[in-house]
């Protein structure tokens, strides 16, 4: 495939940035001298759950434009920047486990007023959604995971420090910038636009350093399947009343035969989207946005009965 001009790519990073700007990103203070920021789109009917986006390792609140473009329309739509990305304050630990993420995630909801929701997780952000589900079911209305990575927590200690060291090293060669040159054409398929290639390797490029090595942490240290299997409830109700998980057929980095096992521990079955990779919502908008539409209205639906 040969490269886009650099005019070019400036060219679709600003069509998509004048976008962006519709939806500003927002920071509100949480405890202990803590900042959370966020972007958000306010939608007409109040009755509608409101929606909650998490993003993955190499990503970022605005890379959900739109999403909240269309689904903003109808519902309110939040997406945070994650601790340790955009402004928001990085979680204590060095080596931190998806709680730590989920009790920063229990806490934002709390400030912006959120008292139950439909919460969407995509690949490592799918980490910290199962990790809120299982400490605060009351407060998801469903749970979708998009590509979720599952972690390797369960891994032998040489693979978890093999896996995490591998992409800290990469980090340190390459900074953010060269890391979004090198691995933001793993995130999509070989059928994705340039503009959609243009909007990953914007979104990558923007990672914190900081943040994006104790992501990494996390991702050695997770276990979302255990998570999965507890929110399944075998031997009783279920603790999430809705649950369901996606993957693009391409996807090259959480692929379906990976996926399926997790949505096995889930007790759910696997939806797989044709012609997309592993950031799917960003190259094919239409498809994961009805996807997550359909979710959100069978959410609202039980909700209503």
């Amino acid at each position: 495939m040969s490269a886009v001009p650099s005019a070019s790519i400036a060219d679709q990073n600003a069509s998509l940035e004048t976008r962006l700007a519709r939806f500003p990103a927002q920071q509100v203070g949480l405890a202990s001298q803590r900042v959370l920021s966020y972007r958000e789109a306010h939608g007409a009917d109040s009755a509608a759950l409101p929606l909650v986006l998490l993003h993955g390792i190499g990503s970022g609140a605005a890379s959900w434009v739109q999403q909240f473009e269309v689904l903003g329309a109808a519902r309110r739509v939040m997406a945070w920047d994650a601790p340790g990305y955009g402004v928001s304050t990085p979680v204590a630990p060095e080596s931190p486990a998806a709680a730590d993420y989920a009790t920063v995630l229990e806490a934002w909801l709390d400030a912006l007023g959120i008292e139950r929701c439909v919460l969407l997780g995509h690949s490592l952000g799918a980490i910290i959604a199962g990790a809120f589900a299982t400490s605060w079911p009351q407060r998801v209305a469903g749970l979708l995971l998009l590509s979720p990575a599952g972690g390797y927590g369960e891994a032998s200690a040489e693979v978890r420090e093999t896996k995490r060291d591998q992409r800290l090293a990469m980090l340190n060669e390459l900074g953010p910038q060269g890391l979004a040159e090198k691995r933001s054409a793993n995130m999509v398929s070989a059928h994705a636009s340039d503009e959609a290639r243009a909007w990953v390797r914007w979104n990558m490029a923007r990672v914190v350093p900081q943040g994006y090595a104790q992501a990494t942490h996390l991702l050695a240290n997770a276990d979302l399947a255990s998570d999965l299997a507890r929110l399944d409830g075998r031997l009783a109700q279920p603790l999430v009343q809705k649950l369901a998980l996606a993957v693009g057929a391409e996807d090259t980095i959480t692929p379906p035969a990976a996926c399926e096992l997790l949505a096995r521990a889930a007790g759910t079955s696997l939806q797989v989207v044709p012609r997309a990779g592993h950031a799917g919502y960003i190259e094919a908008p239409a498809a994961y946005t009805a996807i997550i539409d359909t979710f959100c209205r069978d959410c609202d639906g039980q909700r209503s009965q």
